[in-house]
């Protein structure tokens, strides 16, 4: 696992930039992301819809940006990889430097802040069973954070990592699914249902904690009993919209994938900044 470089050495615990304003924190991050979406094709929907997550998952975690390699930091797995430009974006806004320049559409080793390259989907959870599997036998505290999406939960690695997870009693992983109900094809429902998702992650032996995704104080409390002791690893299960934040993209499959133009990107900080006047 690489994708630490520049990091420098602190000695203080001092919350990161951003770190007490979650819900400012995010809505510069999504004005961020809109911009990168101007130059490049962009998975706009995933991105979008996770911002919060990333946000709130940060600021309950052992982690510093100015100090990426410090060996008992927690681990952030984005196992849904096209969300990448949501990651980039809350990074640095949260002060990681080095994201400025155009990066891949999915998580690569080398990138400030990323623990693990990804993209095909499926393989994250097992890449954070197997990180917490080295934290019990270090004895170590250290948690494994995997962001996934509710698409991706097709994948049957997904529920073998599940079951390995909960079988080793893993309880530093924590999951938290990105539940927008909504991937590349349609609805997740109508594509492959995955309801009821509390009942078949509870019978796969994890706490399943629910919770609303872009609500930063129920997220950052959702995300914190998750780090209680327990004799299980924890999934919080984040209900998100596709491409929050702009109203004309949200619910759509349509921005899945996509790349503004001068005038979306025009109504598109407009939408965002009208829902967040709003709010």
């Amino acid at each position: 696992m690489t994708g630490r470089a520049g990091s420098r050495a602190v000695t203080d615990d001092r919350p990161p930039a951003g770190a007490a304003r979650p819900a400012e924190t995010a809505r510069r991050a999504r004005a961020r992301l809109l911009g990168l979406a101007a130059s490049r094709p962009v998975h706009l929907g995933a991105s979008l819809s996770v911002v919060e997550i990333l946000v709130c998952a940060f600021a309950t975690m052992r982690h510093d940006p100015r100090d990426l390699d410090r060996p008992d930091r927690d681990r952030l797995i984005l196992s849904k990889g096209h969300g990448v430009w949501g990651l980039y974006s809350v990074l640095a806004e949260l002060g990681v430097a080095g994201l400025d320049e155009p990066r891949a559409g999915h998580p690569i080793d080398g990138t400030p802040g990323v623990e693990a390259a990804t993209g095909a989907l499926g393989h994250g959870l097992s890449i954070g069973a197997g990180l917490a599997e080295a934290a019990r036998l270090d004895a170590a505290d250290r948690r494994t954070l995997v962001v996934l999406g509710d698409g991706e939960l097709d994948e049957g690695s997904v529920w073998e990592a599940a079951m390995f997870a909960a079988h080793r009693r893993l309880n530093t992983l924590i999951a938290v699914v990105d539940r927008n109900g909504m991937q590349q094809e349609g609805g997740t429902e109508a594509v492959l249902a995955l309801e009821p998702l509390a009942a078949k992650w509870a019978a796969f032996g994890w706490r399943v904690i629910e919770t609303d995704g872009h609500d930063c104080a129920a997220l950052t409390g959702a995300l914190r009993t998750a780090r209680t002791p327990d004799d299980r690893p924890s999934v919080v299960l984040a209900r998100t919209v596709k491409a929050r934040g702009v109203a004309f993209m949200e619910g759509s499959a349509a921005w899945h994938y996509g790349q503004l133009d001068e005038e979306q990107l025009t109504a598109a900080l407009a939408a965002l900044a009208a829902g967040e006047r709003g709010a």
